[in-house]
């Protein structure tokens, strides 16, 4: 069922399935996007801060986006979005972490220049298995209006 800009309601959750996150997939997105010693390097990353290998902050914002996308809110009615406020990162993320993401509506605009559509502010939280928060942005997502 396609959810259109008129069925996002203010305060409306979505809640994703779990994602885990390898220890391969944090090095292999790491080495093409990330290369810090903390991210590519799990024995080199013992003598961090984080006492072991992390995931990305980058990599962090791509699987809570794609944890989101699980949901279906935006299948059939995204138009895409102009970016995201607020990113704030936690809680490192670390091989073995399921995350799952609470999507909550925050507000939202018709369009007053493109009747077709309007924009859907979702504040993203991510969460590990222990349901601590490891990090939170506020999406502006276009959403296509009730043809």
């Amino acid at each position: 069922m396609i959810l259109y800009f008129e069925d996002f309601e203010v305060g409306h959750r979505f809640r994703s399935p779990g994602i885990t996150v390898t220890e391969g997939q944090i090095i292999d997105f790491a080495m093409r996007y990330d290369p810090q010693v903390f991210h590519i390097d799990a024995e080199a990353a013992k003598t961090t801060p984080y006492g072991g290998l992390i995931a990305s902050g980058i990599h962090t914002i791509a699987l809570t986006f794609r944890a989101f996308l699980m949901t279906g809110a935006l299948e059939g009615s995204s138009l895409g979005s102009p970016g995201f406020d607020e990113l704030r990162w936690l809680r490192p993320v670390q091989p073995g972490d399921t995350l799952y993401v609470v999507g909550e509506v925050l507000e939202k605009k018709a369009s007053s220049s493109r009747q077709d559509r309007g924009v859907v502010r979702i504040r993203y939280t991510s969460y590990n298995q222990r349901d601590e928060e490891v990090m939170t942005m506020v999406g502006n997502q276009i959403i296509r209006r009730r043809p």
